[in-house]
């Protein structure tokens, strides 16, 4: 089997290419992939290129470093960030222009995607996970919906995505509690495919993309048109709900005491304000 070779360096994401496979590699490794406004970009145009490559009959995304991605980088949210005529970061604008076209192309796309989860995927960076075909994840690593600990709601699709995987209870526990889903655990519950061992997670990941690769890249798409409509019918909708209450959220003093207390690494005081 042949290795990875680079077709694209974009400043925070790398698109690389072996025979009918594409690796899309998040590259922010001493943020754990979080995402700022220039990830964003770059992530946007690297599902772009993918999807509208007829010789890529597989994808796979998957972390530089010890992540696969800790979520919104919330250093981004200050100068330079879009902000409201009342000064609050406008993050409606920011998910339904940047983020959400990238969810939503994963979905739509008509080849498989694979998320190799290999350390933390946590808040939009576990919707980015969660709305690929296929995962799977190392024994090490975990799923986390951390948004209700900085006072935000879920975001990414997730809303969506994890009742359609993993059921309504799973559905409200992560959303509300917080807490990290192992990988076991996340197998257990839908949420993933498969848990495999660290030292066998690369090699068990290109196996499976390889495989795909070569496999009947319509009827896979075919299944995916029928799997979406079924399960995401409706997503575009729930999206633009999501981008909406996360507005309302950033409005409220809960957010600025979760976002305060996360940069001072100290236990949030929630008003409910």
């Amino acid at each position: 089997m042949s290795a990875y070779e680079i077709a694209h360096a974009y400043e925070t994401v790398n698109v690389l290419r072996r025979d009918g496979a594409a690796k899309i590699e998040l590259n922010r490794p001493d943020s754990l992939n979080a995402w700022n406004q220039q990830f964003g970009l770059d992530l946007k145009a690297a599902v772009a290129s993918v999807a509208d490559d007829d010789d890529v009959r597989a994808v796979v995304i998957t972390g530089a470093g010890r992540g696969f991605s800790s979520g919104a980088d919330l250093k981004d949210m200050g100068e330079g960030h879009p902000q409201t005529p009342e000064g609050r970061p406008d993050v409606q604008r920011v998910l339904t222009e940047r983020y959400h076209p990238i969810i939503a192309s994963v979905r739509a796309m008509p080849k498989p995607v694979v998320a190799a989860v290999n350390g933390p995927a946590v808040g939009i960076g576990c919707s980015l996970a969660l709305c690929c075909d296929l995962i799977a994840i190392s024994r090490s690593a975990y799923l986390l919906l951390a948004f209700v600990n900085i006072g935000l709601v879920p975001d990414g699709g997730s809303s969506v995505l994890i009742p359609a995987r993993a059921g309504h209870a799973r559905a409200f526990e992560m959303a509300l509690l917080g807490e990290r889903v192992s990988a076991e655990r996340a197998v257990e519950w839908g949420l993933a495919n498969w848990a495999w061992p660290d030292e066998e997670f690369d090699q068990r990941t290109d196996e499976l993309v390889a495989r795909l690769a070569a496999g009947p890249t319509r009827s896979y798409a075919g299944t995916k048109r029928q799997l979406n409509n079924r399960l995401y019918r409706g997503m575009d909708d729930q999206l633009a709900l999501e981008a909406q209450i996360q507005q309302e959220m950033v409005a409220s003093g809960d957010f600025v005491e979760g976002v305060t207390a996360f940069l001072e690494k100290r236990a949030a005081r929630f008003s409910g304000a």
